[in-house]
């Protein structure tokens, strides 16, 4: 019996848990002096993406460039996989040989759009129950150093 107890308590005390990314409360909201960041719960759309039980939630994302007008935008969001230091994007490119051809172009449109209060949507992403983390990454120029890039990262846990 104390060769059972002795185990079980072994067991229990090396045991790491480990806890799925799930927002209790949502909207969850991050600001910094530049970008306000946002995830909410996704907007159901006929074509949008649907949670599955047992493998994904889905949410909404939403960023507002608070700060000065910036020349060009750029928006990555990753999730991590659990017992990996590997982060696995949640916008991929269907072909990479496709995958923004008019990246500059796009920059520029989304800091014309941010520049105007009009905020960056996600309105409806898949984010893996195993996930613990969800990364957003935002990657710009500024009117006062338009050749160099600033980058801030908004991480959201459990």
């Amino acid at each position: 019996m104390r060769k059972v107890m002795f185990i079980l308590l072994v067991s229990l005390y090396f045991t790491v848990p480990t806890h799925a990314l799930t927002f209790d409360t949502l909207p969850v909201k991050q600001t910094s002096e530049q970008w306000s960041v946002k995830v909410g719960e996704a907007e159901e759309t006929k074509d949008g993406a649907k949670p599955e039980k047992g493998k994904f939630h889905t949410y909404s994302l939403r960023i507002n460039n608070i700060g000065e007008d910036v020349n060009s935008v750029e928006v990555n969001i990753y999730r991590n996989e659990p017992g990996s230091t590997t982060k696995y994007s949640l916008v991929g490119c269907p072909d990479e040989k496709d995958c923004h051809p008019n990246r500059y172009e796009e920059a520029m449109g989304l800091a014309r759009q941010l520049n105007k209060d009009n905020p960056y949507l996600f309105r409806n992403f898949l984010l893996a129950e195993k996930a613990t983390e969800l990364e957003v990454e935002i990657v710009w120029t500024s009117k006062e150093h338009p050749g160099r890039p600033l980058k801030e990262t908004f991480v959201f846990k459990e």
